[in-house]
């Protein structure tokens, strides 16, 4: 809970700067940058967290990082964050820099479950049906989950729609879990 506060305070004082100095845009795609690395480099998480590493050595290490890929502004930034010994909160804060970001410029994040992923004609429609409803610029995401066996889940927010193969058989079940039948035939 802590770490979420710290991370959505820091998000909005980066935004805030971004804004004030015009690279919000560059921000932005940065923040995207540490928010996949993050995900896909569990040793880049470790590193952050490592209270055995000082903070010098993190400076050094992220400057070695992220050399020539970010802009300066938020370069800067990550530096402030580990002199004040919050770069443990870096991946949280760029995680919610791109919620607020994505708040802020009313961007809906569409995420469509399916067995074996969609093709063009699908990804426009599902953009289509979600922007009719939301009347916001939309965002698609794809997760590909092969024990929905076929049809497809999509979740706006906190709304979903599950057209999957496997709830269909799950209703089946317990709808022949609940019905008593007439033995004989």
């Amino acid at each position: 809970m802590q770490g979420t506060r710290v991370a959505a305070r820091y998000a909005k004082s980066f935004i805030d700067l971004t804004m004030e100095q015009g690279v919000l845009e560059q921000a932005y795609a940065d923040m995207q940058t540490i928010v996949h690395l993050s995900e896909t480099n569990h040793d880049f998480i470790t590193f952050l967290k490592s209270p055995i590493i000082n903070t010098d050595k993190k400076q050094a290490v992220l400057k070695e990082i992220f050399a020539g890929k970010l802009n300066k502004v938020t370069d800067a930034y990550i530096q402030l964050i580990t002199n004040k010994k919050r770069e443990i909160y870096l991946a949280e804060i760029a995680i919610e820099f791109v919620n607020q970001y994505k708040e802020k410029k009313k961007i809906l994040t569409a995420v469509v479950t399916t067995a074996s992923g969609i093709d063009d004609v699908i990804r426009k429609k599902v953009m289509e049906i979600v922007k009719g409803v939301s009347n916001s610029d939309v965002e698609i995401q794809e997760k590909i989950d092969k024990n929905i066996i076929g049809g497809f889940i999509i979740r706006v927010g906190d709304k979903q729609v599950d057209a999957s193969i496997a709830r269909k058989i799950n209703n089946l079940k317990h709808t022949f879990k609940e019905n008593a039948f007439i033995k004989g035939f």
